[in-house]
């Protein structure tokens, strides 16, 4: 039989090496997929994490890693706080549909007026949707102990279905032609989210993740709150002790992951996307969890896992154009980044016994 040990000491350096070899793992495992499939594996690979750099639309597809790593960033830093405190917020998908939904709303209710307070307003109202979305597993948690990763997963497909209910009905454009989704906002430039400098994907969403990054920085490491998120993920015991309310931890918590990802979502909708449509979701949610764990829960390794995992998204759709690879196998990709960094992580904590009658 086999079992795990707990290692006294840890290796710091194997630690900090987990997501290096994770993603040399996860290209390992992917090769041997898409040679399953029928792909060359060595050309999959560069198509997916070289081509978008250097290859011959480089000069574009740089400009387009800001636009997917900036949602990626914003919901991982609000998860990594959750985390690190041990409140595992799994819904951030659903949030950043509701902040989309509720940004969005605010947008259309005031057209086709004209000011510059319409898009500040959406912006509010995006984050004012996530968080209010959060809260309900938030409240939950703390009222009557419900178990935070169950509701805030099913709520993700309650937005879902909310978000469907939008774009054929409440939200839907009046002049879409009988077509679900709401008005374009890019037809409507008080309430557009535009590149700020032009062919560089830099819009306000990026602006607010590489905001975002620095202010998890100083949170985590010179704030009271900091520490006392640090403090209730390893020691729970401990941390009542030092004062902390776990209750207020948890709303507080959540209610930043809710409002990150609701801004995340709205600078989607008004952005890239441009519109509320029954597909405007694309998992950034889920891939999130993946960045945060990639980035080690720290913002500066979460800023570079966005921007990886950006690199994947691209590359992927590259792969699936030009190879003929599924979007169900890149999505497998991305899954094995997670599937090899927790288990590295497990063997750098633990070390395998073997065992013979249940003795050691």
């Amino acid at each position: 039989m086999l079992r795990l040990e707990k290692r006294p000491s840890p290796s710091v350096f194997w630690e900090r090496m987990t997501p290096v070899l994770a993603v040399v793992l996860t290209m390992l495992a992917g090769g041997l997929m898409f040679a399953a499939l029928g792909k060359d594996p060595l050309v999959a690979i560069r198509t997916i994490f070289w081509d978008p750099l250097f290859g011959e639309f480089a000069w574009y597809l740089r400009g387009q890693l800001l636009v997917k790593a900036g949602p990626l960033i914003l919901i991982a830093l609000g998860l990594s706080l959750g985390f690190r405190a041990g409140i595992w917020n799994i819904g951030a998908e659903g949030q950043y549909i509701m902040g989309a939904i509720c940004g969005a709303a605010v947008g259309l209710a005031a057209f086709p007026t004209e000011s510059r307070l319409i898009f500040p307003v959406m912006v509010v109202a995006g984050a004012l949707g996530g968080w209010a979305w959060a809260m309900i597993p938030a409240i939950l948690k703390t009222r009557f102990n419900t178990n935070e990763i169950l509701v805030s997963l099913m709520l993700v497909y309650v937005a879902q279905t909310i978000l469907a209910m939008a774009s054929t009905g409440f939200l839907k454009n009046p002049e879409g032609m009988g077509f679900p989704g709401s008005r374009n906002f890019s037809s409507y430039p008080a309430a557009a989210n535009p590149e700020l400098i032009a062919g560089s994907g830099l819009h306000w969403g990026g602006v607010t993740a590489l905001a975002a990054v620095v202010a998890a920085y100083v949170l985590l490491k010179r704030h009271i709150l900091g520490f006392q998120i640090e403090v209730a993920g390893q020691a729970p015991r401990a941390a009542r002790f030092a004062g902390v309310i776990p209750e207020r931890l948890v709303v507080l918590c959540m209610g930043i992951a809710g409002a990150l990802a609701g801004l995340a979502g709205l600078f989607e909708v008004t952005g890239p996307a441009g519109q509320i449509s029954i597909d405007f979701n694309v998992g950034y949610g889920f891939t999130a969890i993946i960045v945060a764990f990639l980035g080690r829960l720290n913002p500066l390794g979460i800023l570079l896992a966005g921007f990886l995992m950006a690199l994947t998204y691209i590359g992927g759709e590259m792969a699936s154009t030009n190879l003929g690879l599924p979007s169900a196998a890149i999505q497998a990709f991305q899954g094995m980044l997670l599937f090899f960094l927790l288990a590295c992580d497990v063997l750098t904590n633990f070390r395998i016994r073997l065992t013979q009658g249940g003795h050691a």
